[in-house]
C-alpha cells in the first residue's frame, strides 16, 4: 500500500539525515531520532504540499521531493567524522528499551486495540472509558482531512478555521489516503508514536539520571503516576458512602467490593487518580497511560516529538558544561559547539505548534528556564559562541513557529470567533480552585495528588547537585507559569504543561530516591520499607490503568456504522449535513463529512461560540418550511434524522418527509438521511 511506502521512506529518510548530521551521537540514539524526525517530515511535508494540491495523495508523492532536497542538504552539510560504534551505554539503552519501552508499549497498544473502534459481531463499533469523549474528535478531523483544502476548517463548525492542532491526526489521515481502513490508519500510527513516547522517555531518563536503577524508576514514576487517592479505597472500609458511579472508591463494604467497583470498567472517571466526583476528594493527577496517551493524540503525538528535544536541549547543556570548563581552547568549533545538533533542536522545536501547542509552549519555557541556569556560566567564561548557539536555537524556532501561531493559534487564543475574549487568563492554583478560595490547602493539594515523588522532590531541592538543578530550572519555569496562568478555557488541560515538567522533575525524584537508598545501608528493614514506598507510588497509577484494561463501551451502533458506510460509498466527500448537535455523530465522525455544528463538548473549549448554530437547528427540525432558509444559509446537502435530533429538538418529521426526498433509511428505521436537493442519491 502506498501509505506503507511512504512511512519507510521518510523513516529511512530521517535516519539518513541524522546520520549525516549527528553521528558521533551512539546508534541508538541516532536511530530513535532519526525515526522521530522522519515522523515529523511525514505530518509536515504533505501538509505543506497540500497548500497547492489539497491534502490529497498527489501532495504525499510531491512531498517527496522536498524531503530528497532535504536529504541533500544534510549530506552537503554532514559532519565528516566517523559513525560512533556500540558502546556499554548502547547496551544500557537496549536494556531500557526491552524491560521497560517495549512492555509499556504493548500495554498502550492493548488500550488502543480495544479503544479505537474495536467491531463487535454485530457490526457495532467499541471504544473505552477513557476515549469515549475525545474519541470522536479526533475522527472528525481524520476523516474530514481527505482531500481537503488547505488551510482547512472545522468540519463540525464549517466558516472557521481549524486551529486546534491538527498534525496528529493529519498523520494518521495519511495512511487512509494510502489504502488503509479508518481503524488500521488508527492502530499503525497510534503505535509508531506510542512507541517513540515510551523509547524517547526511557532514553531521556537514561542521559538525566546518574544511576541504572534511576532510570528505570524515572520512567515508571512518570508512566504509572498517581497519587495517595487509593487510600481512599481502604478510608472507612466497612461503611458504605456511595454506590457504583456514584462513589466507586468507597461504594460498599470490604476492600474487594471496592475494588470491583473500580476495576469493573463502566462507572465514569471513578479512579483513584480522575474521580468524577471532583467537589469530594478534588483527585486531578491522570494517569499518563489511561488518561493523557490513549485519548488524546495530540498529547501523543507531541510528546513523541518533544522528548526528541528535550533529549537534544537537555545533551546539548550539559556537553557545553564540560566543554567551558576545559582549559584546552584548540579545540576547534566542530569539536566544541555542536551546531548542527542546535539546528536540528530548532528546526524541530520549531515544527511543534501546530503538532502539539502546549508541546511547544512547555519546550519554550523550559529552554527560558534553563538559559536563566547558563548565564551566570556563560557570563564568567566569556565566550560570545555560546550565546551565538541560543540565538540560532532560538532564531529558527521562531522562524518556524511564528507563521503557524500567528495563522492559527494566536487567531483563536485571543480572539474567537465571535469575539468572546482571550483563552489567557489569570487562574491560581490549576484545578484546585473553589469560588475565590481553595479546595484544598495548596501543598496538601499537591501532595494528595502527586504522592510521595513530591516529597522527594521537595527534598532534592536541598542538594548541591548540578543535574537537578538545570531540571529544576526548566521544570519550575513551567511550573509557576501553569499554576498562575490558564492558557486554555478548560483550566484542565494545564495538566498538558504540568506534565512536562513531571516529565523533568522524575529523574531527580528517582535519583533522589537511589540516593536515599544507598544511604540506608545495613538498615535490616530497608527492603520492606522499598517495598512500601513502590506500593505508595504505583498503588493509584496501576488501579487506573487495570481499570481502563477492562472499561468495554459501546462508541457506534450497528445502524450508525451502516449509515455511514452508505454515506462514504454514495454521497459526496465534502458534503454539508444538518445535523444534531450529538458527539457520537457518524455522519462527521465515521463518514468525515461536514456539519452544521458539533457539540460544545469540544467547541466551547476551543473558543467557539455555537448559541447561533444551535438555536438555527433546532428552529429548523422544529419548523422545516418555516425556517428553510437555515439551509440555504449553512449550504445543506442533507439531513439527519436519528433519535438523537428527535429527542434533543421535536423533529417534525412528517414535514421535511413532504419537503425532502428519502434516500437512506437504516435497517431499523431510527436513521434516515433526507435529500435537500430533491434529488436521488444515484443523480449526486
Amino acid at each position: 500500500m502506498s501509505s506503507i511506502l511512504w512511512l519507510v521512506l521518510y523513516l529511512v529518510s530521517g535516519n539518513l539525515i541524522i546520520y549525516c548530521l549527528l553521528p558521533q551521537k551512539r546508534p541508538v540514539i541516532r536511530y530513535w531520532l532519526g525515526t522521530a524526525l522522519g515522523v515529523l517530515l511525514m505530518m509536515w511535508l504533505p501538509a505543506l504540499c497540500a497548500f497547492a494540491l489539497r491534502f490529497s495523495a498527489a501532495a504525499h508523492w510531491l512531498s517527496l521531493v522536498p524531503l530528497v532536497i532535504l536529504l541533500g542538504l544534510s549530506y552537503v552539510f554532514r559532519d565528516k567524522l566517523p559513525a560512533k560504534a556500540y558502546t556499554s551505554d548502547d547496551k544500557t539503552s537496549i536494556q531500557l528499551l526491552l524491560f521497560l519501552a517495549l512492555p509499556l508499549t504493548v500495554l498502550s497498544f492493548f488500550l488502543i486495540w480495544t479503544h479505537d473502534l474495536r467491531p463487535a459481531e454485530d457490526g457495532s463499533l467499541y471504544t473505552g472509558q477513557a476515549c469515549y469523549g475525545d474519541l470522536s474528535l479526533h475522527l472528525s478531523i481524520i476523516t474530514s482531512l481527505r482531500n481537503a483544502a488547505f488551510p482547512p476548517d472545522y468540519a463540525i463548525m464549517p466558516g472557521n478555521l481549524l486551529s486546534y492542532p491538527f498534525l496528529t491526526d493529519s498523520f494518521t489521515t495519511s495512511f487512509m489516503l494510502g489504502g488503509l481502513s479508518l481503524r488500521a490508519a488508527l492502530l499503525i500510527s497510534s503505535l509508531i508514536m506510542l512507541a517513540l513516547v515510551f523509547a524517547g522517555y526511557s532514553l531521556l531518563c537514561q542521559r538525566l539520571c546518574k544511576t541504572k536503577p534511576g532510570m528505570f524508576i524515572a520512567a515508571l514514576l512518570f508512566f504509572i503516576n498517581g497519587g495517595f487517592g487509593f487510600v481512599y479505597i481502604f478510608d472507612m472500609l466497612y461503611v458504605p458512602l456511595g454506590t457504583a458511579d456514584q462513589n466507586s472508591l468507597q461504594a460498599g463494604t470490604g476492600l474487594a467490593e471496592r475494588l470491583w467497583n473500580i476495576l469493573e470498567g463502566y462507572s465514569w472517571y471513578q479512579t483513584p487518580t480522575n474521580h468524577a466526583e471532583f467537589d469530594t476528594y478534588n483527585l486531578r493527577w491522570s494517569n499518563v497511560i489511561a488518561d493523557m496517551l490513549i485519548p488524546q493524540r495530540t498529547t501523543m503525538g507531541g510528546w513523541s516529538m518533544l522528548l526528541p528535544c528535550l533529549w537534544l536541549l537537555t545533551d546539548l547543556i550539559l556537553d557545553e558544561g564540560q566543554r567551558i570548563e576545559q582549559a584546552d581552547t584548540k579545540m576547534s568549533l566542530q569539536e566544541k559547539y555542536s551546531w548542527r545538533q542546535i539546528c536540528l533542536l530548532g528546526l524541530m522545536a520549531g515544527a511543534l505548534p501546530m503538532i502539539h501547542t502546549h508541546s511547544f509552549a512547555a519546550l519554550a519555557f523550559c529552554s527560558f528556564g534553563m538559559l536563566l541556569y547558563s548565564l551566570p556560566r556563560m557570563i564568567k567564561h566569556g565566550d560570545k559562541r555560546h550565546w551565538y548557539g541560543w540565538l540560532l536555537y532560538a532564531a529558527l524556532a521562531a522562524v518556524l513557529s511564528i507563521p503557524q501561531l500567528f495563522t492559527w493559534t494566536f487567531s483563536q487564543a485571543f480572539k474567537t470567533s465571535e469575539g468572546t475574549g482571550s483563552f489567557i487568563t489569570f487562574h491560581f492554583n490549576w484545578v484546585n480552585r473553589y469560588g475565590d478560595g481553595l479546595k484544598d490547602s495548596y501543598l496538601w493539594f499537591y501532595l494528595k495528588n502527586i504522592g510521595l515523588p513530591f516529597i522527594l522532590l521537595i527534598l532534592a531541592l536541598f542538594e548541591k547537585n548540578k543535574r537537578f538543578r538545570l531540571l529544576f530550572s526548566g521544570a519550575t519555569v513551567i511550573f509557576v507559569l501553569a499554576e498562575f496562568i490558564r492558557f486554555q478555557p478548560n483550566e484542565y488541560d494545564n495538566n498538558k504543561l504540568f506534565y512536562v515538567w513531571y516529565m523533568l522533575c522524575a529523574p531527580i525524584a528517582a535519583d533522589y530516591a537511589v540516593l536515599l537508598w544507598n544511604k540506608l545501608k545495613g538498615i535490616r528493614a530497608r527492603g520492606l520499607l522499598a517495598v512500601l514506598c513502590g506500593f505508595m507510588c504505583f498503588c493509584s497509577g496501576t488501579i487506573s490503568i487495570a481499570h481502563e484494561c477492562l472499561s468495554d463501551w459501546q462508541l457506534y451502533s450497528a445502524e450508525d456504522v451502516e449509515t455511514a458506510r452508505y454515506i462514504e460509498e454514495n454521497l459526496p466527500e465534502h458534503a454539508v449535513f444538518l445535523t444534531g448537535r450529538q458527539h457520537l455523530n457518524p455522519v462527521s465522525s465515521l463518514a468525515g463529512r461536514t456539519i452544521v455544528c458539533g457539540p460544545d463538548l469540544w467547541l466551547h473549549y476551543h473558543g467557539l461560540d455555537t448559541s447561533r448554530r444551535n438555536t438555527d437547528i433546532a428552529m429548523f427540525y422544529q419548523d422545516p418550511e418555516k425556517n428553510a432558509d437555515v439551509l440555504e444559509e449553512y449550504g445543506v446537502e442533507y439531513i439527519l434524522v436519528s433519535n438523537w435530533e428527535r429527542n434533543d429538538y421535536y423533529v417534525d418529521e412528517a414535514a421535511i418527509e413532504k419537503l425532502y426526498p428519502i434516500i437512506f433509511e437504516s435497517e431499523y428505521g431510527s436513521l434516515t438521511i433526507y435529500d435537500v436537493s430533491g434529488g436521488t442519491a444515484n443523480e449526486q
